[in-house]
């Protein structure tokens, strides 16, 4: 008998061990992932652009594909000075999927300047809240306009800016965020509570667990056009831009915004404005290990705010999906395979 129980007792400590394993102003429609594709593979690592992705079980990047100049901190926690913990945590799939529900379905259609964009305004900071970062809100005015086919009188926006304990924007650091808004008529589950699920999911993994540099998070305001054109687009990051200082800029190692990130595809499109290098771009693939990834420029979601500056950035997500404006972007769109890739490619570039 007592022969049996040890090895039961064995037997659940081998299973504790093991983890679980672009919106376009209404008069451009949405750019598909070009042909070219980034798709690293399982057994080697190697990306098609030469660099070397870290194994898919590592949770790490290469070095040279950080974001981090030399002799920076490789690591960074949301309390300075304590390190990763050694896990490499799977992303909770069934809490992203709760989110989703809840700014989707409970909450519902997310005009930036709604009395329900402050209803989940007010949900993603009490949840971020909860894990222990500190929540500030910059407001901003969003002109009148047609926000799809729907004409929008003017109003006032905001963004949600959550940032780790002893965090410092004149220190090196990423930006990882996705906007809270949709178009007038759309519940918006891939566009975009996919985005902020996957956001909040990536703040509890990195108050669990640290990341490399601090990451500041937010939940950008007033994405979505009131009209053709970079001016009638995007108010809420490049209000965030306009507001960093030259010192901030300077720390900004590199920003990624996540935008309808959720409908299934064979790829995760992994993109930017096409203006830089494509440094975030590689690292991104590089961070994707064994999960497939296509590569295209693509200037409609926040991370071009950041490009424009000369911010290092870079855009996951957008998958074909003809009703993401529409009434039927509702959660039974959204599939949690793509959301599980997104999750673990960023978090890997995080980590």
């Amino acid at each position: 008998m007592r022969s049996a129980l040890a090895g039961v007792a064995l037997l659940l400590a081998v299973s504790a061990c093991g983890g679980s394993g672009p919106d376009a102003g209404p008069t451009s429609a949405e750019p598909a992932p070009a042909t070219s594709s980034v798709s690293p593979s399982a057994s080697t690592g190697a990306a098609a652009d030469g660099t070397t992705s870290p194994d898919a079980s590592s949770g790490g990047v290469a070095p040279e594909d950080t974001g981090a100049s030399p002799g920076e901190p490789g690591t960074a926690a949301p309390s300075p000075g304590v390190p990763p913990k050694p896990e490499s945590p799977a992303a909770d799939v069934a809490a992203m999927r709760q989110a989703i529900r809840h700014l989707a379905g409970t909450i519902g259609p997310r005009l930036a300047t709604s009395a329900s964009f402050r209803e989940a305004a007010d949900w993603f900071s009490g949840e971020m809240e909860q894990l222990g970062y500190r929540v500030t809100r910059e407001a901003f005015p969003v002109p009148a306009g047609d926000s799809w086919g729907v004409p929008v009188e003017a109003g006032r926006s905001q963004n949600v800016i959550a940032d780790p304990p002893g965090f410092d924007p004149t220190r090196p650091h990423l930006v990882v965020g996705a906007h809270l808004d949709t178009v007038a008529v759309s519940p918006g589950a891939e566009d975009n509570a996919s985005g902020v699920a996957v956001v909040r999911e990536l703040g509890r993994l990195a108050a669990a667990y640290g990341t490399r540099l601090p990451v500041r998070f937010v939940a950008f305001g007033a994405e979505e056009p009131r009209g053709p054109g970079d001016d009638l687009h995007h108010f809420g990051s490049q209000h965030r831009v306009s507001a960093m200082t030259a010192a901030e800029r300077e720390a900004l190692r590199a920003m990624v915004s996540l935008d309808r990130v959720g409908v299934r595809g064979s790829a995760v499109p992994v993109c930017d404005g096409g203006t830089s290098n494509g440094r975030v771009v590689r690292s991104l693939a590089a961070a994707a290990g064994g999960i497939p990834t296509t590569t295209c420029e693509d200037r409609a979601s926040d991370h071009w705010s950041y490009e424009k500056a000369d911010v290092p950035a870079a855009r996951l997500g957008s998958i074909p999906y003809a009703g993401y404006h529409s009434e039927g972007d509702r959660p039974r769109v959204v599939d949690d395979r793509q959301l599980r890739w997104v999750a673990t490619i960023t978090w890997r570039w995080m980590r």
